[in-house]
């Protein structure tokens, strides 16, 4: 327990020591003040700096400064204007042929600059080390293709059409052109000719043509007698190859394609398509598929065997499969014609075939 002297002389000791550790040091107190005003000094520089910055930029046109830009979404400045937008910046390689003239991506940049502002585009030559490298990642099959960065998964663009993208293994995206209706200018893998496709000429012949038909397309009727002007003049050294194209839009087209692989199936595909082109204003008018077997008598075939092949609908999966890989190609109407590696889209002359033809056989 303690006693009143030891008391007395503990309260005297904390008095002395509160005495010693409040009184003021004239030179410590000076240095705080004149780091306060240093302080107070470098702060209202930066504030004045910044602000003359911002001033300076905007007179000379030579940038924004960070703040300036937070507040407002339109600035003007060297004679233009600056809009702020919501999408981040995606970055995009064309790949294209600087000697195809059809490859040229001129077009579908203006168009793809429209709805998707933020875009960086680069060309990219497809014979060079990284286009090379694009081609093999992206699976593209023609040119112009277009490959953007991840980010574009981000854009307004995006949200609303995803399905136009494709997504490769390294998160960039592909287009899909064929969607959006870009013509194919070259391609980098050729419609494949099977043995059980229908064809005339040659297996071996310097120059293929590769035509996606519709019976009922009157386009597709305004071509066929150029085609087969063409094939009378090149004989050997043309192959030629029709693959159906039925158009949806058309409700006796896919009835007119199976029609004309039973014939076909007989030997007997030119004249059968002679006949439906030529008669196309009469059975495009009717419904079902009696009018098809009706002129497959008119030709020497085998009726019953004609009629089993088209009731059963034997090469729907061939039609089907013909019209997916037009659309791979980039086929998006009829007809749809290919010399070797060039791309025809819609009804042309005999001269233009000849010319693409031509051009082919002087390689």
């Amino acid at each position: 327990m303690e006693n009143q002297d030891m008391k007395d002389a503990k309260e005297i000791a904390v008095d002395t020591d509160t005495s010693v550790t409040t009184e003021s040091d004239p030179k410590a107190e000076s240095k705080k003040m004149q780091n306060l005003i240093a302080g107070i000094i470098l702060l209202a520089g930066l504030f004045v700096g910044s602000l003359f910055v911002d001033i300076a930029q905007l007179v000379k046109g030579s940038g924004f400064s960070e703040s300036i830009v937070k507040k407002v979404n339109v600035l003007e400045a060297g004679g233009k204007t600056w809009v702020a937008y919501g999408d981040p910046v995606v970055h995009l390689d064309v790949i294209t042929d600087s000697t195809c003239e059809k490859c040229a991506p001129d077009q579908a940049l203006v168009w793809l600059r429209r709805i998707m502002p933020t875009i960086v585009a680069q060309e990219v030559d497809y014979a060079s080390e990284e286009g090379k490298a694009l081609i093999e990642k992206s699976g593209a099959v023609s040119l112009p293709a277009f490959v953007f960065s991840e980010e574009v998964n981000k854009t307004e663009m995006f949200t609303q059409a995803e399905t136009l993208f494709s997504k490769q293994d390294d998160n960039r995206y592909t287009l899909n052109t064929e969607q959006i209706g870009i013509p194919a200018g070259k391609l980098l893998v050729f419609p494949e000719i099977k043995d059980t496709d229908i064809q005339v000429g040659p297996k071996d012949a310097k120059v293929r043509i590769v035509e996606y038909s519709d019976f009922q397309c009157p386009y597709c009727r305004l071509m066929h007698p150029a085609m087969q002007q063409v094939l009378k003049e090149y004989k050997d050294k043309v192959l030629f190859s029709y693959k159906q194209y039925p158009l949806v839009f058309h409700p006796q087209a896919n009835n007119a394609a199976l029609a004309s692989e039973c014939a076909n199936e007989q030997g007997k595909f030119m004249a059968y398509a002679d006949n439906l082109f030529a008669k196309q204003d009469e059975w495009g008018k009717t419904e079902g598929v009696q009018k098809f077997k009706d002129y497959a008598l008119r030709f020497g075939m085998n009726g019953k065997q004609f009629n089993e092949c088209l009731d059963s609908k034997k090469y729907q999966d061939k039609v089907s499969a013909d019209t997916e890989e037009g659309k791979k190609f980039g086929v998006t109407g009829t007809p749809g014609t290919f010399v070797n590696d060039q791309f025809i889209g819609g009804a042309v002359s005999v001269d233009e075939l000849k010319k693409a033809i031509d051009a082919e056989l002087s390689k």
